[in-house]
């Protein structure tokens, strides 16, 4: 019987102290899905619990809690928030109480916290409500496409997870010595709200910019073959580019011997470049022509195509070519021999022609006379009579006086001293002496 009474007494103190506490009522402006016997809590800590949900005259939730002896009594300035323990879930939501200062006056049980000391929950619903209709077609694709991308790729990305610590480790440090400056901080994020207005001005290009990406990524992700083969290739490539760089100090030290060397010549580069300007000015229109003797639009009409049928007129050209250069070599001496006569052969044409230019009443006349020469005809000894001299004998006279006249020989020695002329080579073999008497 002690037994029991001792029982019974242990859960009547349990029940009659579980129903201690002191009550509250908070008005929200909607519940946001919290429930009856959902937590109450004080800096993370469970400090009661919810008792009952109710609405007021003007639609709103009222919400009665109830904290327990050691939180109570509340002050004035006291807060709550409705909170959620995690994103999907039911029965996930709680109310997080911000007591007010102590020096402020204590709060009635039962006193009601109006909606300008409560903050009801945003729902990530309420969020996607604010997006128009595209932004949100936009961002399913977005998931869709992040779906896409991991398919299949699970056992490749658990390796990466080992990573997670050292990244939040470093980023946790990266946080602490962002913060430890508060006036940079501030500008930053300043700035940033501006760079963020700005890019919202730009939405359209900033949907475009994301669409694009997307096909980019999708593209190289098609290629991830080929990507897994280029980056294992890096490796040896950034090895062979690092000697490469090494090697390549040497030849910037020989380089700069070269530099200090050429430093004098340079100076005279800017007077020559300055005369070439009107030269390729003056040039355009010569390439330009070039351009169009090599190329135009069309068939058979530029240097191009006939360079194409160069191959079968050169089997055709070949042969005859060779035999004109035989013949060119071979009239060398000819016209070596016969060049300085040139004036002598153009004078005679001239003299020539002017035999028939005189005219009369009667038309062109030309005079003609014989001419006999003494070597060809010899006078009897009697007298009265010529008789022709024998063949072997009609040349000795010419053999002796003209054979050697050199080229402008038939006139007199000029005062320059340039007729008659005879090459330095003797290539032909005349007597300069040899020339008409008189001055």
């Amino acid at each position: 019987m002690a037994a029991i009474v001792v029982v019974v007494l242990i859960v009547v103190y349990l029940v009659f102290r579980g129903a201690s506490g002191t009550e509250y009522k908070l008005v929200f402006e909607n519940a946001g899905q919290l429930v009856k016997g959902g937590e109450v809590q004080v800096g993370g800590n469970r400090v009661g619990s919810v008792k009952e949900l109710a609405l007021t005259d003007d639609k709103q939730a009222q919400i009665t809690i109830r904290v327990n002896d050691d939180i109570a009594p509340l002050h004035e300035g006291t807060t709550a928030v409705l909170r959620a323990t995690s994103l999907s879930g039911a029965a996930n939501r709680y109310i997080a109480l911000t007591p007010g200062p102590n020096s402020n006056p204590e709060l009635d049980e039962g006193a009601v916290i109006g909606t300008d000391h409560t903050q009801p929950i945003v729902d990530i619903d309420q969020l996607l409500n604010t997006l128009d209709v595209r932004t949100r077609k936009a961002l399913q694709e977005f998931t869709a496409g992040n779906a896409r991308w991991y398919e299949g790729k699970g056992i490749r990305a658990n390796p990466a997870t080992e990573y997670f610590s050292p990244a939040t480790s470093a980023s946790r440090r990266l946080v602490a010595q962002a913060i430890s400056d508060q006036a940079t901080l501030s500008a930053f994020l300043t700035n940033t709200a501006r760079a963020m207005g700005a890019i919202s001005r730009r939405g359209s290009t900033l949907t475009d910019l994301v669409s694009n990406s997307n096909e980019t990524l999708a593209a190289i992700g098609s290629e991830d073959a080929a990507l897994d083969q280029a980056l294992r290739f890096l490796p040896d490539t950034l090895r062979k580019g690092s000697t490469t760089f090494v090697n390549l100090r040497n030849t910037l030290d020989d380089l700069d011997v070269l530099v200090a060397a050429s430093k004098p010549a340079t100076k005279r580069l800017a007077p020559l470049f300055r005369e070439l300007r009107p030269l390729i000015a003056e040039a355009r229109p010569v390439v330009r022509d070039l351009s169009l003797l090599v190329h135009q639009n069309g068939s058979s009409n530029d240097l191009t195509d006939l360079l194409r049928t160069t191959p079968q007129l050169s089997q055709v050209g070949h042969p005859a070519l060779q035999q004109a250069r035989k013949a060119l070599r071979q009239s060398v001496p000819l016209f070596t021999f016969s060049r300085p006569y040139g004036p002598e052969l153009i004078a005679w044409l001239r003299d020539f022609g002017l035999g028939a230019a005189n005219y009369d009443a009667n038309g062109h006349y030309a005079r003609v006379s014989p001419v006999f020469l003494s070597h060809k005809f010899v006078d009897t000894p009697d007298g009265g009579e010529l008789r022709p001299q024998p063949a072997d004998q009609k040349y000795n006279g010419l053999q002796k006086r003209q054979e050697l006249r050199c080229a402008g020989g038939a006139s007199q020695k000029t005062a320059d001293g340039s007729a008659p002329w005879a090459d330095a080579n003797n290539t032909n073999p005349c007597d300069l002496n040899q020339v008409p008497p008189g001055p």
